[in-house]
């Protein structure tokens, strides 16, 4: 077998099928949390919630890997004191999320309220169907075998399963409501408390069990062909043990104007070549291509030996991304843009994606996270979060992948130094093997550093 065989292996690692660890504190966090300490649910501290405010930061001159990103952290404090952080990092939703969390979270108890405030149940939406509603496409066949785990490509899954889950014309919902997204950072911020309560980071009060995960460096939309392939040097010389690519508008330094499908081929190949045979290598042009170019993209990859070919095209297009699993060897990695747990059932039960990907605001915060990795373990599949924003966003995504048995890549946004913020005293970097080790603070596992927060506050809104 070659290295570069090997990689792709080791990207998509061995899944086993079978529940993830923490399903039941999902359920009852209560209970799981005082078991984690030896206790009872009456033995924790008084957990309702007293106060919900907004520490209102100056990021000044940082680059920020997501333009709209402002310097808001989040704070939910409970009647003993516990609080819990989060960030509103680039939503662009968190302009009303101050008076929303007040009304949905004064007075009530953590316990009580974890374990409802990303909980969704299916409704209209748009989208997500793909070309001619639920059914399969005639260009493929309804009874094509399975590869990795999933119902046929192109067929309809299990009997009745679209027929449960999608909504009417097979249009499955597609976009978070400001109300979703609101909720998902309320749910992490009580997921903070209940880590601090115990004295424990949440990965352990989910079952995880690993100290650390392997990191690719994952690039910014680079500006030119030539820029990536020097950059993918340097962050192997630094440690890292894979590079994904963000292609950018696929043009050279100088010269005419090519087509940016083109641009990007040169790309993929160049990037190889530089840094050699046994590397681990990744591409995502963010849904940038139509089938035909992404066929031609996805060739080149599955020639050069990348291990993940993500959102090639669009995610409503499901009939498409259908057709490049049946097409492409090269594992196709779907999700970003799906948001409920009913949307990811269909897309797996219908062969369209290889590895599940998600971002874990979009899907209800840690508890939704969660559940969409029970349901890619229960296919064989691998889970890899979305890791991209601040230091926060980082913390909560791998929170998560510390507790997924399903999840083997820990995506680090390059240069290592995007995601500091001033007011958080850790910052996230690899060891010189290349491994991004589990935090050991509580919660989060983000140390809020007041005396340099005071430095960069506006305000405190309350």
């Amino acid at each position: 077998m070659s290295n570069r065989n090997l990689s792709r292996r080791e990207f998509l690692g061995a899944s086993a099928i079978g529940a993830v660890a923490g399903a039941s504190m999902l359920v009852n966090p209560a209970r799981a949390a005082a078991e984690a300490i030896g206790g009872k649910p009456a033995d924790l501290p008084d957990l309702t919630i007293k106060e919900v405010k907004m520490y209102v930061t100056n990021l000044g001159d940082i680059r920020r890997i997501n333009s709209s990103e402002g310097g808001e952290i989040v704070s939910i404090v409970t009647a003993s004191g516990v609080e819990g952080n989060y960030t509103l990092g680039n939503r662009s939703s968190g302009a009303g999320w101050l008076e929303y969390a007040k009304a949905v979270c004064l007075g009530k108890n953590v316990l009580d309220l974890l374990p409802t405030v990303t909980t969704r149940q299916p409704r209209r939406g748009f989208g997500g169907g793909g070309r001619g509603g639920g059914g399969g496409d005639a260009r493929i066949g309804p009874n094509v075998a399975p590869r990795g785990g999933g119902a046929g490509r192109g067929g309809r899954g299990p009997a009745g399963f679209i027929g449960g889950f999608a909504y009417p014309n097979g249009r499955l919902l597609t976009q978070a409501s400001d109300a979703d997204i609101h909720n998902s950072i309320i749910e992490v911020a009580l997921w903070d408390i209940l880590g601090k309560a115990v004295n424990r980071p949440i990965y352990k009060l989910l079952g995880g069990t690993k100290d650390r995960v392997l990191a690719y460096a994952s690039s910014l939309h680079l500006a030119n062909v030539e820029d990536f392939a020097p950059e993918a040097v340097k962050a192997k010389s630094e440690g890292f043990r894979g590079y994904k690519i963000h292609p950018g508008g696929g043009q050279h330094a100088s010269g005419g104007e090519i087509p940016a499908y083109l641009g990007h081929i040169e790309e993929i190949k160049t990037v190889r070549k530089a840094v050699g045979e046994d590397f681990t290598l990744l591409f995502d042009p963010v849904q940038r291509y139509n089938v035909f170019e992404a066929l031609k993209v996805g060739h080149t990859l599955e020639e050069t030996g990348y291990v993940s070919f993500e959102d090639p095209i669009p995610s409503t297009d499901i009939e498409g991304l259908i057709e490049l699993r049946q097409k492409l060897d090269v594992p196709i990695e779907v999700g970003e843009f799906l948001y409920t747990i009913q949307a990811f059932a269909e897309y797996i039960s219908r062969g369209a994606m290889d590895v599940v990907r998600l971002i874990g605001d979009n899907v209800g915060g840690i508890s939704g996270s969660m559940r969409i990795a029970q349901l890619a373990e229960a296919f064989g599949m691998p889970c890899t979060p979305h890791n991209w924003g601040n230091g926060f966003d980082l913390a909560m995504q791998f929170q998560i992948e510390l507790a997924m048995p399903n999840c083997f890549w820990f995506e680090m946004p390059y240069p290592q130094t995007l995601t500091d913020r001033v007011y958080l005293k850790d910052q996230f970097r690899i060891d010189k093997e290349g491994y991004v080790h589990a935090p050991t603070a509580p919660g989060l596992g983000c140390v809020l550093d007041r005396d340099a927060m005071e430095k960069v506050l506006i305000r405190i809104d309350r």
